[in-house]
């Protein structure tokens, strides 16, 4: 299972938000850089690295950080935030992303996120279903929509997308455990569906229980920085 800790970016510096509120924001380390580095010595491999400037203002903002994470460590970063046109995609690639997550696009924009998967591959692109009361929620989850969940995955997976990240709103910056069963009842509906958990992991104890279902990975951000979860025991899972 990936072991995924992620950095969320706002001014250069990271940060984490509890249930997607920008007025709930924690300041952790104002070098985020130096925070993947630290990852990497635990010898973590990947990373979710979220442009929240980006998902926020709708284009990338962060390229900077990416490009100094991708140079400086040998994490495989998959980005997410504010890709909105080819320009942006094709940047973060350039940039070092080993993959990106689009979410909104894939709501509003169908038709282009389909080009983008079928020109980059399902490698490459990741769909990103950010859900709220079973819905799919968009632009840095601002907006929910009425599109439920199990249907657009549905969609997707026909089209070949591979990777999911399906994060519960609800659940994220919590600390009182993710959405287990949902992501179990996930796995079993679509087995061509790699699932990515996150939102809610609290300690050990919830990390075992997504590997133990199946997860093909989980994100792991707030337990973290909190001092909830010791990277070191999690090298067993990965």
């Amino acid at each position: 299972m990936r072991i995924i800790p992620a950095i969320d970016i706002i001014d250069g510096k990271c940060v984490r938000l509890t249930q997607g509120d920008y007025a709930q924001k924690t300041v952790y380390n104002e070098n985020p850089i130096e925070v993947a580095k630290m990852f990497e010595a635990y010898g973590i491999r990947y990373l979710h690295l979220v442009d929240l400037d980006g998902a926020k203002t709708r284009h990338v903002v962060n390229y900077t950080v990416l490009e100094q994470i991708c140079t400086y460590t040998s994490l495989k970063v998959d980005f997410s935030g504010g890709v909105k046109t080819y320009t942006d995609l094709k940047k973060v690639l350039e940039c070092g992303a080993n993959q990106v997550s689009i979410g909104s696009l894939a709501v509003k924009n169908p038709e282009l996120f389909l080009e983008w998967l079928q020109e980059f591959g399902s490698e490459k692109i990741i769909l990103s279903a950010d859900i709220k009361d079973n819905c799919v929620a968009v632009q840095g989850w601002q907006e929910k929509t009425t599109l439920k969940l199990v249907p657009f995955l549905e969609n997707y997976e026909k089209a070949g997308i591979k990777y999911v990240i399906c994060t519960d709103i609800s659940r994220d910056g919590m600390l009182q455990g993710p959405s287990v069963q949902l992501y179990a009842e996930l796995i079993q509906h679509f087995s061509a569906l790699n699932i990515i958990a996150s939102g809610g992991v609290s300690d050990e104890k919830d990390v075992q229980k997504l590997y133990d279902i199946g997860c093909e990975g989980v994100i792991i951000g707030k337990a973290l920085y909190e001092g909830k979860i010791n990277l070191k025991n999690l090298e067993k899972y990965a």
